[in-house]
C-alpha cells in the first residue's frame, strides 16, 4: 500500500488548473495578438508620416456658401476638414488650386450677394414693380462683389435708393448709394481707395453723383466725408502729398545713386525737400509794343485823295476848244517835278493821305498743369575716406579734397536738376560718420543647425528620424523577441538533416550493443508502466464498486484453499 501512495504522489496537477495564457493554445493566441498589435502600430505611424499636407481653400465664408462648398467636395469625393473653430475649410494642399477652379465653375463661394443671375429665372406674368425690385437687388449684388474684389475687404454691402422717373424737372430726384464695408483684420483703406469705391459705384448707377455716395466700415466710421471740400478746404489730400513724397525719394535715389560708386553705398546720404505747385493756371496776354526804328513798319491800308477847288468865274474861250483833253506832258528841266512853276487853269487843289500801319502785337495762352516744381532744396552728407593698415588693422580717415568736393557738388546738381532761376538750394558737406574710425567688426558665424534657414529642412529630417527611431524599437524590442520562437520552430521544421559520415565496424558494434541496452530499457519501462496502469485501474475500480472487489479476493483466498 505505501508503494501505492508513492505512485500517486508522482502524478502532476491537472493542465485544467492553469491559465488559458500558460497553455499551449493560449501562448500562441497571446504570440499573435501581440504581433498584430505591433504590425498596426507601425503602420499607423507610417500612415501618419505620409499624411497629406492641408491648407485653407476658402475662409471667411457664409453658412449657405459654406454648405454648398462642402456638398461639392462630397461629390467629388475630396477628403476636406475645417480649422479651429470653424472658419475655414481645408483640403490637400497638392488639390487646392485645382479644387478652386472647379468651384469657381459652379459659382462658389457666392458671397452671400446675389448678382444678375436673379434675371435669368424670370417668371411669365411677374409684374412691373417686382422686376424693379429684382434688378435693383441684381445691381447691389454686382456692385458688392466688385466691391470685395479688393484685397483689403472682406464683405461689403451696398443699397441703392433709386426714385421713379417723373416728367416733372421739379419733381425729379438723384439715387444715392450707401456701402457698408467689413475690411480684414488689421487692414484700412486709404482715401484713394475709398474714392476709388465710391467713383466705382457713382458710375455704376446712371444720374448718381459722387457727392450721394455714402461709405461706411463696420465700426460705424465714416470714410466718404467730403465735409472738408463742400467747405472749400484748400489744403493737400492724401494724392499729393503721396507724389511730394515721390518727387523726393526719386531726387533723393538718384543723388544717392551717383555718389555712391564714388565713396561707396554706406558713406553717402541724402535729403530733399520739394515745394510744388498744385494750382492749375491758364494764363491769355495780348502784349502791344512799338516798333523800334530798325525794323520797317508794315502798312495796313492807304488812302490818298486829290481835290480842286473852282476859282472866280469861267476862264477860257467857251467853244470846242475848252472840252479838248490837256497836252502831253514834258519832262521836267534840271530837276524840277512836273508841274512847278506851273500857273494853274483853275482855283486852289487840296490832297489829303491817310496811312494805317500795323501795331505790334503779341497774343499767348499758357496752361500750366498742376503739379510742377517750384523750388528744390537738397542737402548731401559724405562720409570720410577711410583706409584700413592690412597687417596692423589700423583704420586711418581723411576728409575728402576740395576738387572732390566740387565733383560731387555738380554730380548732384546734375542729379537733382538743379535750377538757378528756379531758387533751388544744395548743401554738399564732408563730415566723419559715428563709428567711422571703428576696425570692421568679423562677421558672426551661425552654425549650420542655428540658421533659420535650415529649420525647415530639420523639422523635415527630424520627422523622419523620429519616425525610423520608433519603428525600429518595436520591431528590435518587440516585434522580433515575440516571433523568435515561431522562427525556430520553422528553421527547425524546414532544415535539412546533414548526411551521416561513414563509421567504422567498431562504431558500428558499439551504436547495436547501446541500441539493445536502449530496447532493454525500453521493455522494462513498459512492464513498469503496465503495472502501475493495471494497479491505478484497479483502485478506481475499488473505489467505485467495492463488491467487486471483496468478491475477487474471496475468489483469490478460495483458490488457496
Amino acid at each position: 500500500m505505501a508503494a501505492v501512495a508513492e505512485d500517486l504522489n508522482d502524478i502532476p496537477a491537472a493542465d485544467q488548473r492553469q491559465g488559458f495564457f500558460q497553455t499551449t493554445m493560449g501562448k500562441r493566441v497571446a504570440l499573435g495578438g501581440g504581433i498584430a498589435l505591433v504590425v498596426a502600430i507601425m503602420a499607423a505611424l507610417w500612415m501618419w508620416s505620409q499624411a497629406p499636407d492641408y491648407k485653407v481653400l476658402f475662409s471667411n465664408y457664409s453658412d449657405r456658401d459654406g454648405g454648398a462648398i462642402t456638398a461639392s467636395l462630397d461629390q467629388m469625393g475630396v477628403k476636406y476638414k475645417f480649422s479651429e473653430g470653424g472658419s475655414a475649410i481645408l483640403v490637400p494642399s497638392e488639390q487646392i488650386h485645382d479644387l478652386r477652379l472647379k468651384l469657381a465653375a459652379q459659382g462658389l463661394p457666392k458671397g452671400g450677394n446675389v448678382g444678375f443671375e436673379l434675371m435669368e429665372n424670370q417668371k411669365l406674368g411677374v409684374s412691373q414693380f417686382l422686376e424693379q425690385v429684382n434688378y435693383q437687388r441684381s445691381l447691389e449684388g454686382e456692385l458688392a462683389r466688385s466691391i470685395q474684389s479688393l484685397g483689403s475687404v472682406s464683405a461689403a454691402r451696398v443699397h441703392l435708393a433709386l426714385p421713379k422717373p417723373s416728367v416733372f424737372v421739379r419733381d425729379q430726384q438723384k439715387p444715392t448709394a450707401s456701402v457698408l464695408l467689413n475690411l480684414q483684420p488689421g487692414r484700412a483703406l486709404d482715401p484713394g481707395q475709398v474714392s476709388a469705391i465710391v467713383h466705382l459705384v457713382a458710375s455704376s448707377v446712371p444720374e448718381l453723383t459722387v457727392g450721394n455716395v455714402t461709405v461706411v466700415d463696420q465700426t460705424g466710421n465714416l470714410l466718404s466725408d467730403t465735409s472738408n471740400k463742400a467747405a472749400g478746404n484748400k489744403g493737400l489730400d492724401a494724392t499729393q502729398l503721396k507724389y511730394v513724397d515721390q518727387v523726393q525719394q526719386n531726387i533723393i535715389k538718384q543723388v544717392e545713386s551717383i555718389i555712391a560708386p564714388l565713396v561707396g553705398k554706406e558713406n553717402v546720404r541724402a535729403e530733399a525737400t520739394a515745394e510744388v505747385d498744385f494750382a492749375q493756371v491758364d494764363t491769355a496776354a495780348e502784349m502791344y509794343k512799338p516798333n523800334s526804328p530798325p525794323e520797317p513798319q508794315a502798312i495796313r491800308s492807304q488812302q490818298t485823295s486829290e481835290s480842286t477847288q473852282p476859282g472866280g468865274g469861267a476862264s477860257g474861250v467857251p467853244g470846242a476848244l475848252s472840252n479838248q483833253p490837256p497836252g502831253v506832258a514834258t519832262a521836267p528841266i534840271d530837276g524840277q517835278p512836273a508841274g512847278a512853276n506851273v500857273p494853274a487853269a483853275g482855283g486852289p487843289t487840296r490832297k489829303d493821305a491817310t496811312t494805317n500801319f500795323e501795331v505790334d502785337k503779341t497774343i499767348r495762352y499758357e496752361q500750366r498743369p498742376m503739379g510742377g516744381i517750384k523750388r528744390l532744396t537738397v542737402g548731401v552728407v559724405v562720409n570720410y575716406r577711410r583706409s584700413v593698415d592690412p597687417k596692423t588693422g589700423k583704420v586711418t580717415v581723411r576728409p575728402l579734397a576740395a576738387a572732390e568736393v566740387a565733383q560731387i557738388n555738380e554730380l548732384v546738381k546734375q542729379a537733382m536738376g538743379y535750377s538757378q532761376t528756379r531758387g533751388d538750394t544744395l548743401n554738399v558737406t564732408n563730415a566723419p560718420f559715428n563709428g567711422v574710425d571703428k576696425p570692421d567688426d568679423a562677421p558672426l558665424e551661425v552654425d549650420w543647425w542655428r540658421d533659420p534657414a535650415n529649420l525647415p529642412l530639420a523639422k523635415e529630417i527630424g520627422k523622419y528620424l523620429l519616425l525610423f527611431a520608433v519603428l525600429a524599437f518595436l520591431y528590435f524590442r518587440i516585434l522580433l523577441p515575440l516571433m523568435r520562437p515561431a522562427i525556430k520552430k520553422f528553421d527547425e521544421a524546414t532544415a535539412v538533416p546533414p548526411e551521416p559520415e561513414p563509421e567504422t565496424e567498431e562504431e558500428i558494434e558499439a551504436e547495436a550493443v547501446i541500441a539493445e541496452e536502449e530496447l532493454e530499457e525500453q521493455e522494462v519501462e513498459r512492464r513498469n508502466q503496465g503495472y502501475r496502469a493495471n494497479l491505478i485501474m484497479a483502485q478506481e475500480l475499488a473505489r467505485k464498486d467495492p463488491r467487486i472487489v471483496a468478491n475477487v479476493v474471496k475468489a483469490w483466498l478460495g483458490s488457496n484453499e
